[in-house]
């Protein structure tokens, strides 16, 4: 199921085969995302991340036992539905606004300062979805586009294990972007757990440094990101090598949404041919 298309139209008709007619979208990326009443229901691409699933739920509970402000999972079991893991969480309250940058430091402080849980964590594997998302995006992209991704993958992937850390390793976020911090009546709260991992920490602060540079974070923000976690990992000599994985992971990602939506075949195509041209002031889009 993981290599066929994706739809919302395939992701509605998973929830339906789980008995939950009645929900209404919220967000349509990695996962198909729902709000039923007093839960969201997250449905997967496919049977392959049964596992992360199962992981992201078993992150959740450790989180709260750490009481570490994170979504919560609404029942421990994972149900594989038509081929597609499905899984429970906890409705949060109306969100108050936005989260910025600033929101994201002192979660990230508290999750870099725990210990390894029991269940053990797999190392970020930042560039492990890039196959399955070319191979899903086919021949709607351009063959050479993706030879060309796949170079950047493996270059990249060799470098990174090479790096030596600034940053003792550990547990991480793994994406720790605005957009997965939920600002509620108690602050901010950390939302989309599947990407936890135990690695370097300094994964979770490239992310805000490429969005700065990629995506139109103003630098003020960023500024204001880097002094509440007392550093900017820009310091750090490695930080080009972490930045250049998470933008080749961040192209092919798009790839996967291009047989459906011609949108993203054009953010891809923008994506890829900055990276040719190694171009750094070509503007990124969310997607």
């Amino acid at each position: 199921m993981a290599d066929a298309v994706f739809t919302q139209e395939r992701a509605r008709s998973v929830l339906d085969a789980a008995g939950h007619g009645e929900a209404d979208l919220i967000s349509f990326g990695e996962n198909a995302v729902f709000a039923a009443g007093r839960l969201v229901i997250k449905v997967g691409r496919g049977a392959d991340l049964l596992d992360r699933a199962r992981r992201e739920v078993r992150t959740a509970d450790w989180l709260a036992k750490h009481d570490v402000p994170a979504v919560r999972s609404a029942e421990s079991e994972v149900r594989l539905v038509e081929g597609h893991p499905v899984t429970y969480w906890q409705r949060l309250p109306e969100s108050l606004r936005p989260a910025a940058p600033a929101d994201v430091a002192p979660l990230l402080t508290l999750v870099h300062a725990l210990p390894e849980p029991d269940f053990g964590l797999p190392p970020r594997d930042l560039l492990g979805g890039v196959e399955r998302w070319l191979r899903i995006a086919g021949d709607v992209i351009d063959p050479a586009d993706a030879a060309f991704l796949r170079r950047r993958r493996d270059g990249f992937a060799a470098a990174a294990a090479a790096l030596t850390p600034h940053l003792p390793r550990g547990p991480i976020h793994g994406d720790a972007l605005p957009r997965n911090v939920h600002i509620g009546p108690d602050g901010p709260v950390l939302v989309d757990l599947e990407t936890f991992s135990s690695d370097l920490r300094e994964h979770d602060l490239v992310v805000l440094a490429l969005s700065r540079d990629r995506y139109g974070v103003p630098s003020a923000d960023y500024d204001a990101f880097t002094a509440a976690y007392g550093w900017d990992v820009r310091d750090w000599d490695g930080c080009e090598v972490l930045r250049g994985a998470r933008e080749t992971a961040g192209c092919a990602w798009v790839a996967q949404h291009a047989p459906a939506n011609p949108a993203a075949l054009t953010e891809f195509r923008r994506r890829v041919a900055s990276l040719r041209s190694a171009d750094r002031t070509i503007r990124w889009y969310s997607f």
